[in-house]
């Protein structure tokens, strides 16, 4: 193993250890995180920062989130779905998507950024991940593709879209950070039936989910 890369993985090992100690316990979680190589996902100036806990900007007014982000909106998914075929919303660099897909979760992505779009697809290619993008309103899903068995949202809602809402399976969850601009409190909306079920939990601080059935340009929220 060259040096860089074995720095690279005690980096990734301190990571979690960090993420353990910040009360992520789900060992599936942390095994995927300790899996997935961060620093695949920034940019090559920035690979130094990759194992940091702190969100990093990939352009286009977006980042990728902090680890203990992800692997806190991770666990809420997998203790609820822990298996079956998952909808992201949101792909940005596609890490999220590469830790579902560590998880064997069947992953299936949205983005609104066509350049990120583009750069995500090409990554998951050269990792030989088995991921389906697609390029589009990440706030209408993926009709063709529903019913999910979760529905995880990497960015912040004024509500819960109903578009998703409505392409979950019998008992699918929907993970996703809802609020105003400033703040979002994490969500999780479990489908009984037509009935949907919702629980809040901590605090988070997300880029806007644009879209029809999310934030318009002018930041206010869209209803169907």
């Amino acid at each position: 193993m060259k040096e860089s890369e074995k720095c690279m993985e005690q980096r990734r090992r301190e990571m979690v250890d960090a993420l353990r100690c910040n009360g992520i316990s789900n060992r599936k979680v942390l095994d995927a995180f300790l899996k997935v190589e961060r620093h695949r996902f920034f940019p090559e100036d920035a690979i130094a920062l990759a194992y940091d806990d702190g969100a990093y900007p990939i352009g286009f007014a977006q980042t990728i989130s902090q680890p203990f982000t992800v692997a806190y909106m991770t666990t809420l998914l997998v203790e609820r779905a822990p298996s079956g075929r998952v909808l992201e919303i949101g792909t940005g660099t596609g890490y999220q998507a590469a830790i579902l897909e560590a998880l064997g979760y069947s992953v299936f992505t949205v983005e609104r950024i066509f350049e990120l779009f583009q750069r995500a697809e090409r990554l998951f290619a050269r990792l030989g991940l088995s991921v389906a993008c697609r390029y589009g309103d990440g706030t209408l899903g993926w009709k063709e593709e529903a019913p999910f068995d979760a529905i995880i949202v990497t960015a912040g809602a004024p509500e819960e879209p109903s578009p998703l809402k409505e392409q979950l399976a019998e008992n699918g969850c929907m993970i996703i950070p809802v609020g105003d601009r400033r703040s979002q409190q994490m969500t999780v909306v479990q489908r009984v039936g037509e009935e949907f079920r919702k629980e809040e939990f901590q605090q988070f601080v997300f880029v806007p989910l644009i879209g029809s059935a999310g934030w318009n340009d002018i930041g206010k929220g869209n209803t169907d």
